[in-house]
């Protein structure tokens, strides 16, 4: 599933001129950093493979950009390794937490945007019994890798358990309606 980014200006934190916008792939980079500790954009591209990236798709590279970027605004702080690659080591300012508190803090009433090539192509006409058949393979693969890392995650920070049980909801419900429809249009 891809997002379009919504941008929100922050221009209040200390830190941070008044063209700064924060995007939801900022807060991600912000929200990995603030839940594991100074980290390399490697070291987050990898936890969000096996975390956010299940809900709200970027591109590896604006990983690597938005750590710059956010640094450069006061958000992070960098500090280099001294040897070998010398690589980044991304940690939260002040300013990057209270940036963060405070759109966690903000209710959202957005909706999901699905850009779901399936149903694209059932609009258009598709043959349901074939999307269908493939569909319910793919859904019920995702649904039983989202229980076995769910029954793994028994000490995870309550978000992600909430995160991926909103998630297990969602692949059940796509599993009930590719089944009825695979039932429907045998019929």
């Amino acid at each position: 599933m891809v997002r379009t980014e919504r941008f929100t200006p922050y221009a209040s934190l200390a830190g941070m001129s008044s063209d700064t916008r924060l995007t939801e792939t900022s807060y991600i980079v912000l929200g990995l950093i603030a839940q594991i500790g100074p980290a390399t954009p490697y070291d987050l591209k990898r936890m969000a493979k096996i975390s956010t990236f299940n809900f709200w798709a970027v591109p590896h590279t604006q990983l690597y950009t938005e750590c710059e970027r956010l640094g450069k605004e006061g958000l992070l702080s960098e500090e280099r390794e001294e040897s070998g690659r010398r690589r980044r080591v991304y940690s939260l300012t002040k300013p990057g937490r209270k940036a963060l508190g405070e759109w966690l803090s903000e209710p959202t009433e957005e909706f999901e945007e699905v850009r779901d090539p399936a149903t694209l192509k059932l609009f258009f006409g598709g043959d349901p019994v074939g999307l269908a058949a493939a569909q319910l393979a793919a859904h019920r693969r995702r649904l039983q890798e989202y229980e076995e890392l769910f029954a793994q995650l028994s000490d995870a920070p309550e978000g992600w358990r909430l995160a991926l049980d909103s998630g297990i909801g969602h692949e059940r419900e796509s599993v009930r309606f590719w089944s009825r429809l695979a039932k429907q249009a045998e019929a």
